[in-house]
């Protein structure tokens, strides 16, 4: 019976062990990529911040300033690119980002762009019509992906097909931090920024060179949107697999006292039978 439950203790151990070198190799990996995203969300940030505060600065200095892009309409489709990650084993990375998009979505006629196989599956078992799909692209995706999509989106907002856009993703914080996040983009809002003069003039217009900025600034939105999840998952993960990778050891190690309590109980036993067997003899 000691030998049974001796050998039983012993495969688990293996079993737990293998599954360890699992989530030890997931966890490396994570780290490694997460260095990269987090070098390409800062990068971002810079380049997002410039253009963004240039788009102020063309509204606030022109006095009157109107532009299809920061003009309010009403709203009988919306439309919410939703970033999540390729796969699971993340924590609950991709269950609040989904969370939260669907809460925003909730009692309106939403279209969805779904950006990440988790995002896309999700939304191919909703009420909402999805639009778009892009699959295995967030650890690679370019400025110039994102111009395309950034394009096709500005493409359905000029003919009314869509009358506003929300952006759901993940900030990066830190490694152990992730914020699920929701951003309007469309149409424009600076906050209530009051009108003042400037000595900047714009040729031929403010609202044309506006209008010509929008598509790089929503393109570097999305991209930004798109590295500051993809870096969210890789630390999510991290974490993940690290938790699992100690609860394993863990383990491992109550496993290991089990087996010797088991081992030493086995020995005992045997001593008292020989024992026994001898007196039995004299």
């Amino acid at each position: 019976m000691a030998n049974a439950s001796m050998k039983e203790i012993r495969h688990r151990m293996k079993s737990v062990e293998s599954t360890m070198k699992i989530t030890r190799a997931m966890e490396l990996v994570a780290s490694s990529k997460l260095r990269r995203a987090k070098e390409r969300a800062e990068k971002n940030r810079k380049f997002f911040t410039t253009l963004y505060e240039t788009m102020s600065d063309i509204v606030t200095t022109t006095e009157k300033f109107d532009s299809q892009y920061t003009r309010t309409r009403p709203v009988r489709t919306s439309c919410c690119v939703v970033i999540a990650g390729e796969r699971g084993l993340a924590g609950g990375y991709n269950a609040n980002v989904l969370k939260a998009a669907d809460a925003q979505m909730a009692g309106k006629r939403s279209h969805v762009i779904a950006i990440g196989k988790k995002a896309a599956e999700h939304y191919q078992r909703s009420s909402h019509r999805m639009i778009g799909s892009y699959v295995d692209v967030c650890e690679d995706m370019t400025l110039s992906d994102t111009s395309e999509m950034a394009n096709a989106i500005l493409f359905l907002y000029q003919k009314g097909e869509i009358d506003e856009l929300y952006v759901a993703y993940t900030n990066f914080v830190t490694a152990l931090s992730q914020v699920p996040a929701l951003l309007k983009v469309l149409p424009i809002d600076f906050g209530g920024k009051e009108y003042h003069q400037d000595l900047v003039t714009y040729d031929p217009s403010p609202q044309v060179v506006f209008d010509e900025i929008v598509p790089i600034f929503l393109a570097g939105m999305l991209y930004g949107a798109v590295v500051e999840s993809f870096a969210s998952e890789q630390g999510a993960r991290r974490t993940a697999m690290e938790s699992a990778s100690d609860n394993a050891s863990e383990l491992v190690e109550r496993l290991e006292l089990l087996y010797n309590r088991a081992r030493q109980s086995t020995i005992t036993q045997e001593i008292t039978e020989i024992v026994s067997g001898a007196q039995a003899l004299k």
